[in-house]
């Protein structure tokens, strides 16, 4: 199932990313960006996330940096920054330290324009088994971002102002 779960999640990121990065970012390195894709996840393979059919040792927050990790082991330093960074609008070091996050501290925050992009296709699509068909709509995003602070939905609608005109194609 895991495997099932991450394949369909990273396709449908990739895919989305790929139709605005060909409106938005003129020039992009295409084949990085649906490669850094499709890997942004791999790091789920490490975590315990039952729902997913993922059983390792760590939480599920780590999956960004466990990937990192997985990736620059492979050789693919810019494949790894994108799983590091690619968690919700990104985590700064501070809300490691404040939230008491099971992370080693540091900033998880996308910084090129190709970071961006992929994790902002990435808050449209869920891993959840019964809902990864479908893609969110921005609502649904800044719904999801509530929780976590203003500050995150305030950098979603930013992203959302840059990419949005390519969503409609």
């Amino acid at each position: 199932m895991t495997r099932e779960i991450l394949i369909a999640h990273s396709m449908a990121v990739a895919k989305l990313a790929l139709q605005i990065a060909r409106h938005t970012l003129p020039g992009a390195d295409l084949e990085f960006i649906r490669e850094a894709c499709l890997l942004h996840d791999i790091g789920i393979l490490h975590t315990d996330a039952p729902d997913l059919g993922c059983h390792g040792p760590l939480p599920y927050l780590a999956h960004g940096y466990k990937g990192r990790e997985m990736l620059e082991d492979l050789g693919l330093p810019r494949h790894a920054l994108v799983c590091e960074r690619h968690t919700g609008v990104g985590i700064r070091s501070d809300e490691v330290v404040q939230q008491q996050l099971p992370l080693p501290v540091r900033d998880y925050l996308p910084e090129s324009d190709v970071e961006i992009l992929i994790c902002y296709a990435d808050l449209f699509f869920s891993k959840n088994p019964n809902r990864r068909h479908q893609r969110n709509s921005p609502e649904q995003v800044r719904q999801s971002l509530t929780r976590f602070g203003d500050d995150k939905v305030a950098t979603f609608n930013r992203w959302h102002a840059r990419f949005a005109a390519a969503l409609q194609e």
